[in-house]
């Protein structure tokens, strides 16, 4: 492999996300190889591809499979291929916690019961535009896994999008995925060549990330084509993070009155000085300042504008704070070291993932509230390499970006200075508060999507 992209062995909603506004995960555990087994070969058929849809035969719903570390080990696959998957992969989540700065509110002990345990061994995600088409395609689900013997739910979660493409603090959400090499992507997603979405070049111009930095098999950034374990078993396909984010939206209201009082900046202009963006998705690098910064737009743009960096006419953070959220998740040309990295967007393409979450709102509890939050999931060829790179070394810990224990504002987790840095031009900095309960993990797995050809064969035991 290394060469051809094979779309129809690709699972759907990895490199072109399928749109919809609706879709329910369930969270499987099966008691005997065999429940698995039975599972993928029932289900496997039905699983939604990457390839194209004809024009007009738009599904009412769709497919996808995730399978755990545990779900491959409950499989028996063999001992040597178990052993050979990453570190990152292979650990529990939950011991893998601490890492991540999920500890305090955001610790273990408060997760959602399964989440993390070893308990969850497949995930079945179904998507769907309409409510109705999610309800039903959930009810067959749940009828064909009930006829399996061995094989139960351990938990479930729905999640829908929220009007104009927001999440719950209010902010534009999803619109930054990275441009990946050999994919042609929806004329309603295409962008033009310098759109900023894949990796920035010298010369002003961007070209697409690598594709092997999210499909196995593929060349990556550095040339190489990453097939451990076994080629035929992760071939075209990807790791998932699935990641439960509880959102205090009451708490974030008054934090950000607070932060407005203190630093006497207007609430909009501190909301997108933590963020990176204004509440619309215009980015600060583009737009730092507005005639009536007070005014929240209550409906996102189209397509907010990606085309921007940060040096070198922001290098300090005036525009755009160093400690940014969007800076610091993607900090596209900004990681140059005071100019030691000359290919500084080269460096930061080695870290880039694929985002498909959603907002979710669970049913609410004994005291009449509902919990409420962002179900993240993405996509990446190394969970060690990207998505953690991206949670413990740029959202918990401020050295690579020069701010030393400042820790990212939404989900930097607990400890750190307690802190974020908003620079000034007169060289009197504000300082924001942050809030490690404003954003609280509820749980945490890592799966892995196969591709559909692995898929048949685990189903047929072709790996034990």
């Amino acid at each position: 492999m290394g060469t051809g992209l094979e779309l129809n062995d690709v699972q759907g909603n990895i490199l072109n996300g399928y749109g919809f506004g609706h879709a329910v995960h369930l969270l499987l555990h099966g008691e005997t190889p065999a429940a698995v087994q039975q599972c993928l070969g029932e289900l496997g058929g039905r699983v939604t591809t990457a390839a194209r849809w004809p024009e007009g035969e738009c599904p009412r719903a769709t497919l996808n499979v995730a399978i755990s570390y545990h779900g491959f080990e409950r499989m028996g696959l063999r001992r040597p291929l178990l052993d050979r998957f990453p570190e990152a992969f292979r650990v529990r989540t939950r011991e893998r916690a601490p890492d991540l700065g999920d500890v305090g509110p955001s610790g273990p002990e408060y997760w959602d019961e399964h989440l993390g345990s070893g308990a969850v061994h497949l995930v079945l995600s179904a998507s769907a535009r309409e409510r109705d088409d999610l309800a039903e395609a959930r009810r067959q689900l749940r009828e064909e896994i009930g006829a399996i013997p061995g094989l139960g739910v351990v938990a479930e979660q729905e999640t829908h999008a929220l009007p104009h493409r927001r999440e719950h603090f209010g902010y534009a959400d999803g619109f930054s995925q990275p441009d990946v090499e050999g994919v042609d992507r929806p004329s309603s997603h295409r962008a033009p060549e310098d759109s900023g979405v894949g990796v920035p070049l010298p010369d002003g111009g961007w070209r697409p990330v690598r594709l092997g930095e999210f499909l196995l098999g593929h060349l990556d950034e550095d040339g190489r084509v990453d097939s451990e374990p076994d080629p035929d078993l992760v071939g075209n396909g990807t790791y998932v993070v699935y990641r439960k984010l509880e959102q205090d939206v009451r708490l974030f209201r008054d934090v950000l009155a607070e932060a407005a009082r203190r630093t006497g900046l207007p609430e909009e202009l501190v909301a997108a000085k933590v963020m990176g963006r204004w509440r619309d998705g215009t980015p600060l690098a583009t737009q730092p300042a507005r005639s009536d910064p007070g005014q929240l737009d209550d409906v996102a743009t189209d397509q907010p504008g990606n085309d921007f960096r940060y040096l070198p006419d922001d290098r300090e953070g005036h525009r755009c704070p160093l400690g940014a959220h969007v800076r610091r998740v993607n900090p596209r040309d900004a990681l140059d070291f005071g100019g030691a990295v000359r290919s500084s967007g080269r460096l930061t393409a080695r870290h880039r993932i694929i985002r498909r979450g959603m907002p979710y709102e669970d049913p609410p509890g004994p005291d009449g509230d509902a919990r409420r939050g962002l179900l993240f999931v993405c996509y990446n060829a190394d969970i060690a390499r990207q998505f953690e790179t991206i949670q413990a070394h740029w959202c918990n810990d401020g050295d690579t970006f020069g701010l030393g224990d400042d820790r990212d504002w939404f989900i930097g987790g607990a400890g750190g200075s307690g802190k974020m840095t908003i620079p000034t031009r007169d060289g009197r900095p504000r300082f924001v508060e942050v809030h490690p309960d404003l954003v609280v993990t509820r749980g945490t797995e890592y799966l892995f999507a196969p591709g559909m050809r692995a898929l048949r064969g685990l189903a047929e035991g072709a790996f034990g």
